[in-house]
């Protein structure tokens, strides 16, 4: 189990993985109820007066909790919960951990520095990610609020003959609306300016400007507020995954950029690699993190290597790919796709980028913005 937090987690970052007792299960591993939405309630105590209101008002939202789209699981810290026998789970759906040593309850950060507890329900999304998180849901106002949430979550697909697909990742809530929104104006307050792409030439990185190739325009980020909270955000809520999905522990980040594919242009970027010339060797995933789906037309990610399938995210959601697959954006043919487009890569890598520097023509862009995430 990872170290106290001092605060409670936010949205879109991985749940934390730990084993605790139940009812049934002297063990029970958190990270095995993957693959539905669930929600996990610290609620305390089952004997104090939030904690009989919490459990009265749960039994009312039974029939949500069929373990297929939804569970439930409660963190009582009372031993007399049990002894007692004030909760009991309910299988399939509802079940309970005993946390009295509150190690389950300090990795989540509902208890604070004065030992005072947080009665706070989160409720994970079926990768074990954070979508939304209710204070005391004995209160109506917030159990209201944490009820019209559970019954306007999307079902779960029925099982399906899976189709041959990229080896990608597509993962929501990585950046919040509201940043999306923030980086959408910063671009449009700075404007952009064309974007080429690398090539090899003589033995040299060269970039170049090619209509035919890619059109797309991008703004460099300056503002150091608007690139901390970008930084922060894939630090805490995409690295983790990248970790889980790929076992590759990312420490860097390459480019702020802010890149806009116009419909009026036909904007585009045909069929490429990302990493096939010595200055950009180091690159190791790239991320097209979306700032405004559903506000144009076209303008998808396709990997022509394995298939003619289309992908795209939610607002703020990225999708993570190696950057030596084969891969393209599609052209947009209606309005603007605003995106963000890091690379990312770690420190072994980051001593390629140093030592292919030298390699770099002086029309390219400079290193710079190797960061550590």
């Amino acid at each position: 189990m990872s170290q106290t937090r001092k605060n409670k987690l936010s949205l879109g970052e991985p749940a934390p993985w730990f084993k605790c007792r139940g009812q049934t299960n002297n063990q029970f591993g958190f990270d095995t109820i993957a693959g539905r939405y669930v929600v996990l309630s610290f609620f305390e105590s089952a004997a104090s007066n939030s904690g009989i209101e919490f459990i009265k008002k749960l039994k009312t939202l039974n029939t949500l909790f069929d373990d297929t789209n939804l569970c439930f699981f409660g963190v009582s810290t009372n031993p007399d919960d049990e002894k007692l026998k004030r909760v009991q789970d309910r299988v399939p759906g509802i079940r309970y951990f005993w946390d009295f040593d509150h190690a389950v309850s300090k990795l989540y950060g509902v208890i604070q520095d004065d030992a005072s507890y947080q009665h706070l329900t989160y409720v994970l999304d079926p990768m074990l990610r954070i979508v939304a998180i209710f204070p005391d849901v004995s209160e109506p106002n917030s159990f209201q609020q944490l009820r019209d949430f559970l019954h306007a979550l999307p079902k779960i697909a029925p099982a399906f003959i899976s189709q041959p697909q990229a080896p990608v990742l597509t993962i929501p809530y990585i950046f919040e609306p509201e940043l999306c929104k923030a980086l959408i104006d910063y671009y449009a307050r700075q404007g952009g300016e064309d974007s080429g792409f690398m090539r090899e030439v003589n033995g040299r990185t060269v970039g170049v400007i090619d209509y035919a190739h890619k059109r797309r325009s991008d703004c460099s980020i300056e503002d150091e507020r608007l690139r901390n909270a970008c930084m922060v955000r894939i630090h805490d809520r995409l690295v983790p995954e990248i970790k889980k999905a790929f076992q590759f522990s990312v420490t860097r980040m390459e480019r702020y950029i802010i890149a806009c594919y116009d419909g009026s242009e036909e904007a585009h970027f045909r069929a490429h690699r990302d990493n096939t010339t010595k200055g950009t060797a180091h690159r190791r995933f790239a991320v097209s993190l979306f700032l405004n789906s559903g506000e144009y037309e076209g303008g998808h990610l396709r990997f022509p290597e394995f298939g003619s399938g289309l992908y795209s995210a939610p607002v703020g959601g990225a999708v993570v790919f190696s950057c030596s697959l084969l891969h393209e954006a599609t052209i947009v043919t209606k309005g603007q796709r605003y995106m963000f487009l890091p690379f990312l890569y770690d420190d072994a890598a980051s001593k390629i980028r140093q030592e292919n520097a030298q390699f770099l023509d002086a029309g390219a862009p400079p290193i710079r913005n190797d960061v550590e995430v």
